[in-house]
């Protein structure tokens, strides 16, 4: 089988009513290239139907290559085993609940044409979501942008294509908490962006809810930034010239003998469960670096594999 031009990656977690139209819209969008290619469907460990229908495609159309997970692994993992598997050329990354157009590959793909080696595709607009999700989503893009060591575009998720130099790059970085469009970003070459309407979900239920935006948030943050520990330093530093500042003040209150509600047990009370409330802030901070750290002397593998292309065990 000749080496395929495209390769396409879709992570599919308990979406079984989306499956059936997505590779029928994917279908029509890659054969329009006139080129050839691959589609990586990875399930996650779905509960549903999901393995079987990617089952029922894979023996039809020996374009589709099925990756059956163990068990749940999340999302980013799954988008990993999909990038190792994956021989294109360019690799294409899309979500399974068709939020995200099959049909935006094909300008995805004529910028790759021109010589980008990385193109993100960027949410200019979001039907749908609450006012919620849209305001915590552009504060993570703008805060991570901010605070980390790498130029992440704002506004832009995991949609996006690939070339095989840069996957090959990022088959290499074996870290256990990924982020991965911080990681493509992180890499360098040449990068672009192409704008697009992200449209409202028709089928099932979001598989990010706040919980997971939160956790991703954390491993964004975490694995580009020092800055949680330096803020750490800040604080301390802070409540301790706060401290040093309050000693004369309370001397010369106790020498003058003046009467005043900011003495007696309930201002210690305060004082003390200020300074333990920013130690364990510190140590909880710690713990998350120190938990990464524990993760990866490990060195289980990122996922495992109960049926594969090429029956690969893990990655």
């Amino acid at each position: 089988m000749p080496k395929p031009t495209y390769s396409i990656i879709a992570p599919i977690f308990n979406e079984s009513g989306n499956i059936q139209e997505l590779y029928r819209r994917l279908l029509e969008v890659l054969d329009s290239t006139g080129e050839d290619w691959e589609l990586i469907l990875v399930d996650d460990g779905s509960t549903d139907n999901s393995a079987d229908l990617i089952r029922q495609y894979a023996d039809q159309d020996s374009r589709v290559k099925p990756v059956i997970f163990a068990r749940n692994f999340g999302h980013q993992i799954a988008v990993t085993a999909g990038l190792d598997y994956s021989k294109g050329e360019a690799v294409v990354i899309i979500d399974s609940d068709l939020q995200d157009p099959p049909e935006v590959i094909l300008d995805l793909i004529a910028k790759w044409k021109e010589g980008y080696q990385v193109v993100y595709a960027i949410r200019s607009e979001r039907e749908g979501e609450s006012w919620f999700k849209l305001f915590t989503a552009s504060l993570f893009y703008r805060l991570i942008s901010k605070i980390t060591d790498v130029n992440i575009p704002l506004d832009a998720g995991d949609f996006r294509l690939l070339d095989r130099q840069v996957v090959d790059v990022l088959n290499q970085m074996r870290e256990k908490h990924r982020f991965l469009r911080g990681m493509s970003s992180w890499v360098g070459f040449r990068q672009t962006g192409v704008p697009y309407r992200r449209v409202a979900r028709q089928v099932g239920e979001t598989k990010y809810p706040f919980r997971k935006m939160f956790r991703l948030a954390i491993n964004a943050v975490t694995s580009f930034s020092y800055f949680p520990l330096q803020l750490a330093t800040y604080i301390g530093f802070i409540a301790a010239g706060l401290s040093i500042l309050a000693i004369p003040i309370v001397i010369a209150i106790r020498l003058w003998g003046t009467e005043t509600p900011l003495l007696g047990q309930a201002t210690t009370l305060i004082a003390v469960l200020f300074l333990g409330g920013v130690q364990l802030i510190s140590l909880g901070i710690l713990g998350e670096y120190i938990g990464r750290l524990y993760d990866e002397a490990k060195g289980r593998p990122l996922y495992i594999v109960s049926e594969g292309p090429d029956e690969d065990e893990g990655g």
